[in-house]
């Protein structure tokens, strides 16, 4: 038997126990989180009292609610929204480092609310095996919540989450992540929902050509484009129109960051 399979029986089993008892997944639509909810809602079959709750929060783009229930539906799950504002309640608005954790825990406390409420115990999520080796400041709330990460938990790396998600057939599994906006502005620069939407315009806008990672990072009045670099020659191509675009949405800078996208890039000199 290959460790990868070791690891999904290990996995299975773990969810089996949650599943028998009820309980929530903290749900955003993407890949992880999708692939815990149709863990759970096939351990528990018909009878099982399951809740994929996704917190509505202009911290992500408008069009994630609407995917988060499009595809809850594809897995058969039930649907919960809350709507929350973490500039004005979780006091990020200055984007402090520890901003993650001062979310994480504002979050996943309206969900344990919720859950209290449904009369439900546990509370899952979809933390990977990866994202305990990288600047994850959330973290930390959620296991002081007492939050469970079946994933992490079972040792499933990114990679592996996306090969269960594939053979499930789940529409997601080659989804890109999609992490909170904040994540494009440095540490210490003040948050507003005005640039957070212009960095979604000019994220979607770019997502037009084809390209699959795209992050728009900002630093004051100057943009910082980051893609796979086997895709600059696509934005080299639309040069001109990429220029006028994000010129429009009032940054008079642009740049193309010539490491290509990474994951995290805004969190250099950090220290855990």
């Amino acid at each position: 038997m290959t460790e990868y399979e070791e690891k999904k029986i290990r996995l299975k089993d773990q969810i089996q126990a949650y599943a028998e008892e009820g309980c929530i997944v903290a749900f955003s639509g993407g890949v992880d989180s999708s692939l815990l909810l149709k863990l759970v809602c096939e351990a528990a079959g018909k009878s099982g009292r399951i809740y994929a709750v996704t917190m509505q929060t202009r911290l992500h783009p408008v069009c994630e609610i609407e995917h988060a229930k499009k595809v809850a539906e594809e897995i058969g799950a039930s649907h919960l929204v809350i709507p929350v504002d973490e500039l004005e309640e979780a006091g990020i608005r200055q984007n402090p480092p520890d901003r993650c954790y001062l979310c994480k825990k504002h979050l996943f406390t309206k969900m344990l609310q919720k859950a209290e409420e449904l009369g439900i115990q546990n509370i899952l999520e979809g933390t990977n095996e990866d994202d305990l080796h990288v600047y994850r400041p959330g973290l930390k709330a959620i296991r002081e919540l007492g939050v469970i990460s079946p994933l992490a938990e079972a040792g499933f790396t990114k990679e592996d989450v996306r090969r269960l998600a594939e053979e499930y057939g789940l529409s997601v599994s080659d989804r890109p992540a999609a992490p909170c906006l904040a994540t494009r502005f440095p540490y210490g620069a003040a948050l507003s929902y005005e640039e957070i939407q212009k960095v979604e315009q000019g994220e979607d806008y770019l997502k037009g050509f084809g390209l699959y990672n795209v992050r728009l990072r900002i630093h004051g009045d100057i943009a910082r484009i980051e893609v796979d670099t086997g895709e600059f020659p696509v934005l080299l191509q639309y040069r001109s129109q990429i220029i006028n675009y994000i010129r429009h949405l009032g940054y008079p800078y642009i740049t193309l960051d010539l490491e290509g996208f990474r994951s995290g890039s805004m969190d250099v000199g950090i220290t855990t």
